[in-house]
């Protein structure tokens, strides 16, 4: 008999708070049955087996990183702009250390939900460079460097590989000074 309220949405949510708690590679079926107090056979009712659930996890994870990069970029425009979608993301990362690396899966095309956070997503950024004057192809390549530092920086930051006794904050911010640097220049044609 399914646990009465159980229903996609809730373990999808419960799978997130697990994975942040115990890392993503460590995230199964039957950890969060047993976190929801079902057995394992229930959790069919409500997703179609752990590769469903790595996806509505995806989802999830990038429908909240929309939110909070865009909540970050409204009102803002380049540098300013720059700095807050930067922080938004790194803090994001670091609140949701499990659920962080599920916002790198590209969106599942059969699932409108996650095709529409992924294109929030990919929208706060572009905002952030047409701010910059960067639009069509250029924005494409842009965001894809915009991308592929903030990613590197809060992957090796999680990993823990930075040892040079630094402050990271500082080095965070140099690195968004050198982007908005780079955003400024950066070729249109």
């Amino acid at each position: 008999m399914p646990r009465v309220g159980l229903n996609q949405q809730i373990v999808v949510r419960e799978a997130a708070r697990l994975v942040d708690e115990v890392g993503r590679e460590q995230l199964t079926l039957a950890a969060l049955a047993g976190r929801l107090g079902v057995a394992l056979p229930s959790l069919y009712k409500h997703v179609r087996g752990a590769d469903a659930l790595t996806q509505k996890l995806s989802a999830y994870a990038t429908a909240e990183l929309a939110d909070e990069l865009t909540a970050a970029a409204v009102g803002r425009a380049g540098a300013d702009a720059l700095r807050a979608v930067a922080a938004a993301y790194r803090a994001y990362a670091r609140r949701h250390p499990g659920r962080y690396p599920s916002t790198q899966q590209v969106p599942e095309p059969t699932d409108p939900d996650h095709v529409a956070a992924g294109e929030r997503a990919v929208g706060a950024v572009y905002a952030v460079l047409h701010g910059y004057g960067i639009t069509g192809d250029a924005a494409v390549d842009a965001a894809r460097t915009l991308r592929s530092a903030l990613h590197g920086f809060v992957s090796l930051e999680a990993a823990g590989g930075f040892g040079l006794p630094r402050d990271l904050d500082r080095s965070y911010d140099e690195m968004i000074a050198s982007l908005d640097t780079a955003l400024r220049n950066w070729r249109r044609a």
